[in-house]
């Protein structure tokens, strides 16, 4: 062991990133694929039984839990990546490793940097995974899961969304999207007042149109009149929404299944629909940025048990700290993002401040051991 680690520090030997790469994957990876399993298991307890009641057998099954794995991989990945880097620093101190690179001149800070591409790019390939994969994935499972409910309405859901300066409520969702059900679209003018309201019972999507037949009467407001028009019975209205208002963006207000960047962006410059505010969106975009931050920051919260005694060994209770801190982290990190999303806190420091604190917190920590 001590000789090769020896060779991998000698100058052309860049062995000794890869090594540590390796070994710092292999354990986050397991422990990502422990940590979504007991996920899967979490989700299909709860959801077994539904999919059975809808006589999709156990291919039904086997297709939730596979379409679910983009956004569990998402979800698991912050975690992973702290406990794999606690037992791979554990057994690298327990195996007298790190002090053979102390003795060989690599510092903390030098250790550091070796483990920091790994995590990098893990939390590149995250932002990937979570801004084109999870998206796509939740689009299909929500579409499947609409398409097969027993209800003849579909997913009952009391769904809000605004295009332009039209606010539009739907009180279900069915056939995969396609028909509306209950639906109530609120016009107004440039200035925000109240114009129109139309109820239609049933709207559907045909040749890239949404339109259905209104109740009885269209009421029309002003400053000065409400009224009542009366309308044929077959009077059919083919609704003026934005041709990117598809089935399956229904489907993703009615679920709030996640969007990418570039539709984030969009919404935020009024050229697609949305059921959520600006603030949420602006939110969700530079958290999803700044993941392989937060990844770096998880890795930053378990460098400290490099400087466990070799002795000391699982006696120690160093990790444990260290996985209460990026526990911690992780609920703080929430607060702020709720927060940011509801826009009581402004987006950039609903997403930072909790990256500096802690980046801070540990920096000074690992100071302090060093002046000991």
């Amino acid at each position: 062991m001590m000789r090769r680690v020896m060779r991998a520090l000698l100058p052309g030997g860049g062995v000794l990133v890869g090594y540590l790469t390796r070994e710092l994957l292999s354990k986050i990876f397991i422990t990502a694929a422990v940590i979504i399993a007991l996920m899967e298991v979490l989700a299909l307890l709860e959801e077994v039984t539904e999919i059975m009641s809808r006589h999709l057998g156990l291919s039904g099954v086997l297709y939730y839990a596979v379409i679910r794995l983009p956004l569990l991989f998402g979800n698991a990945m912050p975690l992973a990546v702290l406990i794999g880097a606690l037992i791979t620093l554990v057994q690298l101190t327990s195996s007298n490793e790190i002090s053979i690179m102390r003795a060989a001149g690599l510092s903390t800070a030098g250790l550091f940097r070796l483990f920091l591409p790994a995590v990098l790019g893990l939390g590149v390939l995250c932002v990937v995974v979570d801004d084109q994969v999870a998206p796509r994935s939740e689009i299909a499972q929500a579409r499947w899961w609409n398409s097969t409910a027993p209800a003849p309405n579909g997913v009952t859901r009391d769904v809000w969304f605004r295009t332009g300066m039209t606010l539009v409520n739907i009180g279900g969702v069915a056939h995969g999207g396609r028909e509306l059900h209950d639906v109530t679209v609120y016009r107004r003018d440039d200035e925000g007042a109240l114009q129109k309201v139309i109820h239609l019972p049933t709207v559907r999507y045909f040749i890239n149109r949404w339109s259905g037949v209104p109740d009885h009467a269209l009421t029309v407001l002003s400053p000065t009149r409400v009224e009542d028009v009366a309308l044929q019975d077959d009077t059919r209205l083919t609704l003026d929404w934005p041709r990117a208002l598809t089935p399956d963006v229904l489907l993703q207000m009615s679920e709030n299944t996640p969007l990418s960047i570039m539709t984030m962006v969009r919404v935020l410059h009024n050229a697609f629909p949305s059921s959520q505010s600006p603030a949420f969106f602006m939110t969700e975009i530079l958290g999803r940025i700044m993941l392989p931050l937060t990844f770096t920051v998880m890795l930053l919260l378990a460098i400290p048990v490099v400087y466990i005694p070799p002795r000391a060994g699982a006696r120690s209770w160093l990790p444990v700290w260290c996985l209460g801190a990026g526990l911690v982290f992780v609920v703080f990190q929430g607060l702020l993002r709720a927060l940011g999303n509801a826009g009581t806190l402004p987006s950039v420091v609903a997403v930072f401040v909790g990256i500096v604190i802690f980046i801070l917190g540990v920096v000074t920590v690992l100071l302090r051991i060093e002046e000991r």
